[in-house]
């Protein structure tokens, strides 16, 4: 079924409310160590958290004069605070605020992901179980290749989604850095110290070097593994697309009650899921190049970043999020037509058994091109009188002379594949 997503920690994660009350956070924590340094009398803090309130209309409204995010916040949470204000922000810049702040967030949004994902790994192993016997044909070029199992496609996902949960943790680790070391990063006016306990506080490593900002390497790293995921859920999309075009129909999204397909055809049972999906992996892909632009600053910084980040984070999360709850959905409710995959398997009459009997007659002793030839010149005619490929081999009295009725007939079960199969979901730890 097709789920209305609201996306509600997501969502709060990128919100105006959660954002400032991290930055409120982050200069609480700055105070806290300017105290244990001995900057600031010990009593500020408790003050400072009693009387600093997150109003974000006040701060909006502040904006409009300012035109500066940063100050605005500082000037509503100065103007509840009152004299002990005047330890809030000391010797910081913008930047050390704005960067420590996405870290944390990035990080929040990271470890939704990471959870959906490991939702995701979860499907496929039971999916990859459900169908590891079950026998379709494989593809290459869009062309009937040779037999495999249904299943093995869900294991091939599975150990992608494995991937990519692993390349989630080093971006997360990667991108978790903050940074308090005021204008261009020198400490001049601000103790390193600072910067060490407030990073910790939150979760953070302290960036071992740093100019005005963080440097954008790291926020591309996680918006590209955001937009691997991406590419992951399409490739999923794009194969069960094909599954359930009419002709071949080896699969189907689920068709709720009341749902509707096409405005003009009652019919239509479309792939609407899956569509959505690749349509937006194309968006994470996008916004995966908007990031590595973003790490060629000026100097020791500009704010060229800044203006696209307030869109590519939050969009990119959002969206990533969201397509992984479909895939997972979509994957969990998949309808799956064996008895399809046995007609579409028999459409080449046998043809996809020509390897089998190339390597039979290789391993009696013929030559390579010898072999070839003689399995051709049997394949061949089944795709132009479209007789069975074992009768055609059977009346070509040239490869005859290498086998035994029955002994050729062998070559047309299934037990071989079944048995790789094994092999590699043992690999997969199943």
């Amino acid at each position: 079924m097709i789920e209305r997503y609201t996306l509600p920690e997501m969502a709060h994660i990128w919100s105006d409310e959660n954002k400032f009350n991290i930055w409120l956070e982050i200069e609480i924590l700055a105070c806290e160590a300017q105290v244990k340094l001995g900057i600031a009398p010990p009593e500020i803090i408790n003050e400072i958290r009693s009387k600093a309130k997150i109003n974000i209309n006040r701060i909006n409204e502040i904006e409009q004069t300012t035109k500066h995010d940063v100050i605005a916040f500082l000037t509503s949470i100065e103007e509840q605070v009152g004299e002990p204000s005047r330890f809030i922000h000391l010797g910081m810049t913008s930047s050390d605020v704005l960067d420590t702040s996405l870290a944390v967030q990035a990080k929040q949004s990271g470890e939704l992901i990471i959870k959906e994902l490991q939702n995701l790994e979860q499907v496929l192993i039971k999916r990859a179980n459900e169908f590891k016997y079950t026998v379709c044909i494989g593809r290459s070029h869009g062309v009937h290749a040779e037999p495999m199992t249904f299943g093995l496609k869900f294991a091939l996902w599975l150990d992608e989604c494995r991937r990519n949960i692993n390349r989630m943790e080093q971006a997360i680790d990667e991108i978790a850095v903050g940074k308090i070391s005021g204008a261009v990063g020198t400490y001049e006016h601000i103790p390193p110290f600072i910067e060490e306990y407030v990073c910790e506080k939150l979760g953070l490593r302290p960036s071992i070097i740093s100019t005005q900002v963080v440097q954008r390497d790291r926020h591309a790293q996680f918006l590209h593994s955001v937009a691997m995921i991406g590419s992951m859920l399409e490739k999923i999309a794009t194969e069960i697309r094909h599954l359930q075009r009419t002709e071949v129909l080896e699969a189907e999204e689920y068709f709720s009650k009341g749902q509707k397909g096409s405005s003009a055809m009652p019919h239509k049972r479309n792939p609407i899921s899956s569509e959505n999906i690749c349509g937006q992996a194309r968006l994470l892909r996008t916004n995966a190049l908007a990031a590595i632009e973003n790490n060629a600053l000026w100097h020791e910084r500009d704010i060229s970043h800044s203006s696209v980040e307030r869109i590519i984070f939050p969009d990119s999360t959002i969206s990533c999020h969201y397509i992984l709850r479909r895939a997972i959905n979509l994957l969990d409710n998949l309808i799956v037509y064996p008895e399809n995959m046995m007609r579409n398997l028999e459409i080449t009459n046998g043809l996809y058994n020509s390897q089998k009997v190339l390597l039979a007659l290789a391993r009696k002793g013929l030559k390579r091109q010898i072999a070839y030839e003689l399995v051709q010149k049997s394949a061949m005619r089944t795709w132009n009188e479209k007789v069975s490929f074992l009768q055609s081999l059977k009346e070509n009295d040239e490869l005859m002379q290498y086998f035994t009725d029955e002994e050729l007939s062998s070559l047309f079960d299934f037990k071989e594949i079944f048995k790789s199969v094994d092999y590699i979901y043992s690999k997969l730890n199943m």
